[in-house]
């Protein structure tokens, strides 16, 4: 027996598994908290439960509205670009992520000033058919119209991911068997997606559960504002605790699902070697349908909201101070908030190997709006201020609470990247590493980090672009005079002054335009075969 054969791998060493422990009570900490403080704090009669019922349906169907919008496009763009050739699609294969740089809130403004009884869509369709169309975009269809615009990419993307990744053997022995290319996609590759697709949906309509800012601008109550409204203007943690009950019982229903998803992604392993994916060559008036329908997706998603946004600013002069802070409070935010993520979800993936209990307790943080983890901080700082005044006031507390809050919620984001990282790292280079004299904690930091170097830097440009687009989290605990882009953007447009409200929106989309191209490209080069 060799030397290399005898050194098995073995469990983390004690101070990572300390560390992801760390990590994964950090994550459950606010939820915990809110769980205790809906059951015993004293909550304001001002929420009757007929309030309450009313959030409650209104988000049911606005998530149900959105899961169809967001799921039916977004799997038919994937099954476009992915199984067919025809013009532009090796450019749209990764251009139909790029919405995910836009935040909800900002096609909410476009949509509704686009939509408004004066505005351009209104009037020329008024001018067309010589009478006023009653299109209303502050309405729940409205809502999900610019939600389902603004979350498709995440069915998008998995749907994508998952087309990719198909056996090529599978799909060829349909053909074989007489299946046209269709009946074959029909029968084979959908069913196989199916279980990444419904992932992609439950990620979609958590974000929708989790939106503040679109909702709100568009009139539209559900649970997350009722959380904001509960707290801003009754001033009671409790109630909005109560209401966030809610949103956590539907997070881990959604969760749930998926990470069922999750499992059926295992069935691309019937072939030895991978091969280039069979795709159909679209000709005539089918490749110009195609291509207008990717065109059309991403000109509702970020092209024409954007464009409008732009045209808007072009009518103010910006308050540039005011906007510059802002701006660099977004980026130091998102930049400290996307370290500090990355550095507890690799303490949680280098711990937790060989034992899930902390990955699922971390997990549950992701499927969490802003809002509850908000809620959920505010009681240990207030048990923390009491106990020694002072701690938690000051801008650096504020900041720090702030970092937490995204590290809480967005570990389990960061996680997944890594996850798929180390899953790269066969054990018999820990071994060869072991055997030629490195400590386990050696081969760690000499093979296995520099190999998941690349997932680090997705999971922390992921973190960043949500950071970036987080608004109720930061409207309940950042500092006093402490506006982030989002929440400046988020002030303009409540005071319906859209074109000031432009420019931070705008600033939000092109600070997260660039990480969104380069994880989108990334994607768009993972498989041979795949668009490029």
């Amino acid at each position: 027996m060799t030397l290399a054969a005898t050194v098995t791998p073995r469990a983390p060493l004690p101070w990572l598994k300390l560390g992801a422990a760390a990590a994964a009570l950090l994550a459950i900490t606010p939820l915990v908290a809110v769980v205790l403080l809906a059951v015993f704090g004293r909550a304001d009669a001002a929420l009757s439960p007929a309030l309450i019922g009313r959030y409650a349906l209104n988000s049911a169907l606005l998530a149900a509205l959105v899961a169809v919008g967001a799921g039916t496009t977004g799997a038919l763009a994937a099954w476009l670009v992915v199984m067919h050739r025809f013009p532009g699609r090796g450019l749209l294969a990764w251009a139909l992520a790029l919405p995910l740089a836009a935040p909800a809130f900002a096609l909410a403004y476009a949509y509704a000033d686009l939509f408004d009884v004066a505005g351009p869509v209104r009037t020329a369709l008024r001018d067309l058919i010589g009478t006023d169309v009653p299109l209303n975009l502050r309405s729940l269809p409205g809502a999900a119209f610019v939600l389902s615009a603004a979350f498709y990419p995440y069915v998008y993307l998995t749907a994508r991911a998952a087309f990719v990744s198909g056996s090529v053997c599978a799909l060829e022995a349909a053909r074989t068997l007489g299946s046209s290319p269709r009946q074959a996609f029909l029968r084979v590759a959908l069913p196989m997606a199916r279980p990444a697709i419904a992932a992609g949906v439950a990620l979609a309509v958590m974000e929708t559960l989790a939106d503040y800012g679109a909702v709100n601008f568009l009139s539209v109550q559900t649970l997350t504002t009722g959380v904001v409204r509960a707290w801003s203007v009754f001033g009671s943690a409790a109630s909005a605790a109560r209401l966030s009950l809610l949103l956590l019982g539907a997070a881990a229903v959604l969760l749930l699902i998926e990470r069922l998803g999750r499992k059926g992604r295992g069935y691309n392993a019937t072939s030895a070697r991978w091969r280039a994916l069979p795709t159909l060559e679209l000709t005539g008036w089918r490749a110009g349908l195609a291509t207008l329908y990717c065109l059309l997706l991403l000109t509702l998603g970020l092209l024409l909201p954007a464009g409008w946004l732009a045209f808007k600013a072009m009518g103010a002069e910006p308050e540039l101070p005011r906007l510059l802070g802002a701006a660099a409070r977004s980026l130091g935010l998102g930049v400290t908030g996307a370290a500090v993520t990355v550095l507890l979800a690799s303490l949680l993936a280098f711990g937790a190997r060989g034992g899930r209990t902390f990955t699922r307790l971390a997990s549950l943080g992701y499927a969490t709006p802003g809002a509850v983890m908000a809620v959920g901080l505010l009681t240990p700082a207030g048990l923390l201020w009491s106990a020694v005044p002072g701690a938690v006031a000051g801008l650096g507390a504020g900041v720090a609470l702030l970092v937490y809050a995204y590290a809480a919620r967005l570990m389990a984001a960061a996680l997944e990247p890594i996850d798929a990282g180390l899953a790269r790292l066969s054990p018999s280079m820990t071994r060869a590493a072991r055997t030629l004299g490195e400590s386990e904690a050696g081969a760690a930091r000499r093979v296995e980090l520099p190999i998941a170097r690349g997932a680090l830097l997705t999971a922390g440009l992921l973190v960043l672009v949500d950071v970036l687009k987080e608004l109720p989290g930061t409207l309940i605990l950042r500092p006093f005079d402490f506006d982030t882009l989002a929440v400046l953007a988020d002030n303009y447009a409540s005071d319906e002054r859209l074109a000031q409200a432009a420019w931070p929106a705008l600033s939000i989309v092109l600070a997260a335009l660039v990480p969104v191209i380069v994880l989108s490209r990334q994607i768009a080069v993972s498989r041979p075969g795949a668009p490029r």
